[in-house]
């Protein structure tokens, strides 16, 4: 059972706070979005080792980010995935919308748990006897969650509880991280066909207009381009120059009138 409801302290909610917005500050990506994840939660509920655990509930694999490199190796990894099904916590939060910050004890006992084939061929090898799990994302194949492991102390219902408030918005920066990362992608794969063909542009200049007229800003357009956003606007200068226009409207629609 999960904690009954717990009344924290200003301090304890300006710290969880404050660690959500450490994590949406620098989450541009899935990837920032892990790293800086198992960087600042830990500073609400100690953790020896804290990851981003990806797991797919039709193969029943995961995918780990951690903040100790090389802790967890590629032979646990293959362990934990054979008793993937039978985690408790993959069990508790697979596949359910409603999913809340959930420790091992709050669904077995002690010696329930070291009895598992789970703890002795996986979490007793790894040196971890208290798990807590923070479900960020789930739906009908797919659940992430931060995870904090430790030995000894039972994680607390006051650590429980700053994880548990913060946890819907984690769960819009993981999804808002997923977002700009296949908007990223979409950039990446589908690059713009050339607009101004037939006028007196470079290369170059042809595609910074072609992704200008895609609604890109200029420091869009420099990160696809591998510029500085300050290059982009000296190339737009001379489009403007060499096209007698004065406004971006204005130069894409006479690249889209000579293309017509």
């Amino acid at each position: 059972m999960s904690p009954a409801r717990i009344d924290l302290t200003a301090s304890e909610m300006r710290e969880a706070l404050d660690a959500l917005y450490a994590i949406g500050e620098a989450s541009l990506s899935r990837d920032e979005f892990a790293r800086r994840g198992v960087d600042c939660l830990p500073r609400l509920a100690r953790s020896e080792l804290t990851t981003l655990s990806i797991c797919d509930l039709d193969s029943g694999r995961r995918s780990v980010v951690s903040d100790r490199k090389d802790v967890i190796s590629r032979r646990d990894l293959e362990v934990f995935d054979r008793h993937f099904f039978a985690h408790p916590l993959v069990c508790t939060h697979g596949r359910n919308p409603r999913a809340t910050t959930k420790r091992i004890g709050d669904l077995l006992s002690e010696s329930e748990f070291r009895r598992r084939p789970l703890y002795g061929d996986y979490y007793r090898r790894i040196g971890i006897d208290r798990v807590m799990a923070v479900p960020v994302h789930v739906d009908s194949h797919v659940l992430v969650s931060f995870v904090f492991n430790r030995r000894g102390r039972e994680f607390s219902d006051r650590e429980w509880a700053r994880l548990e408030l913060i946890r819907p918005h984690l769960g819009s920066l993981y999804r808002l991280s997923v977002a700009a990362h296949a908007v990223d992608q979409s950039a990446v794969e589908q690059p713009v066909q050339p607009l101004a063909v037939g006028l007196p542009l470079t290369p170059r200049e042809q595609e910074v207009l072609g992704w200008l007229a895609a609604g890109k800003t200029d420091r869009d357009i420099g990160a696809i381009l591998e510029i500085s956003p300050r290059t982009v606007q000296k190339h737009l200068q001379r489009v403007y120059e060499k096209l007698g226009v004065e406004t971006r409207t204005a130069a894409v629609m006479r690249a889209l009138a000579v293309r017509q």
